[in-house]
């Protein structure tokens, strides 16, 4: 049996632009459509009545997110984004109103009371007030934050570190150090060119020696008389290697004490002799003594 759902299976976005256009009236400021969504940028003052208006008479019930974005070359650099969700249409819509640093944007918490705290979020990261929201405080990051981490001006290393004091026994904040020398990364290939020079590379650029330095004198090596009659010595003159007195050196002496064996006889070629049987060896060898099975006496005897 096949169940009846209020909701429609695909989201139809056709027409509803020109129907929440009139609906809004002078609270919008621009609406269009964005990768298959509606997108309604209206006035920062009246937002609430706008989100009120979308969710009371449009069926937009539930207030699924807000998210901020920064642009810093504008007057207004912050963007603040409600994602609304209608479970009867299956359709989603964006609202957006900008905001500056000191100007507040009304509280939509009387509407959503989920908006406290992603309310919330956008001040901690942005850095964006809300009008009207009695709990605006810091939600991520720590108590004695400084600043605000998603503003595109915020350094990526912070203003401030924390760590632990082992002599105040507490959570202590001070100013960031980079206790790295080398902070500078250079992803730039030395064989494309770079524009620096690489450690080594200084002495490529001195100039050619015009003389070079010679020995074609005694006098030129700098070592004296006595070193150059000694250059052309063996350094091993004198060892038992370098001296050869003609006859072959005595046998080793062995290590351990063997009886004296016997000059064997022959040679090493008459070893395969030795190893082939010889002729006639099983004819002549003496057979096995065994047990001989009694004869059957014939009948009568």
């Amino acid at each position: 049996m096949a169940t009846l759902h209020s909701a429609p299976r695909f989201t139809q976005i056709d027409g509803l632009k020109g129907a929440l256009t009139q609906a809004l009236g002078d609270h919008l400021i621009e609406a269009h459509e964005e990768h298959g969504e509606l997108l309604l940028r209206v006035n920062r003052s009246g937002i609430a009545d706008a989100l009120r208006l979308l969710r009371d008479e449009h069926g937009y019930q539930q207030l699924m997110e807000i998210a901020g974005a920064d642009y810093p070359s504008r007057s207004e650099r912050f963007e603040i984004v409600y994602m609304l969700l209608s479970l009867t249409k299956n359709n989603r819509i964006m609202v957006k109103c900008t905001a500056s640093e000191d100007t507040p944007v009304p509280t939509v918490t009387g509407l959503w009371p989920n908006a406290g705290w992603l309310e919330r979020e956008v001040f901690d990261m942005y850095g964006v007030l809300f009008d009207g929201n009695t709990d605006l405080r810091r939600i991520l990051t720590d108590y004695g934050f400084e600043g605000h981490p998603f503003r595109k001006d915020f350094p990526l290393t912070g203003y401030v570190e924390l760590r632990y004091s082992e002599d105040e026994k507490r959570v202590v904040y001070e100013p960031v150090e980079l206790a790295q020398d080398l902070r500078q990364f250079d992803f730039m290939s030395p064989w494309e060119g770079a524009d620096y020079v690489l450690p080594g590379d200084e002495k490529a650029d001195q100039p050619p020696v015009d003389e070079p330095k010679t020995t074609e004198k005694p006098s030129d090596t700098g070592a004296g008389k006595e070193a150059d009659d000694k250059a052309s010595d063996k350094v091993s003159a004198g060892a038992p290697a370098e001296e050869d007195s003609g006859e072959d050196a005595p046998p080793p002496k062995p290590t351990e004490d063997q009886p004296a064996r016997k000059a064997r006889k022959g040679k090493t070629t008459d070893t395969a002799k030795a190893t082939q049987p010889k002729k006639g060896a099983a004819a002549k060898k003496k057979p096995t003594a065994a047990k001989k099975a009694p004869a059957k006496k014939k009948k009568g005897e």
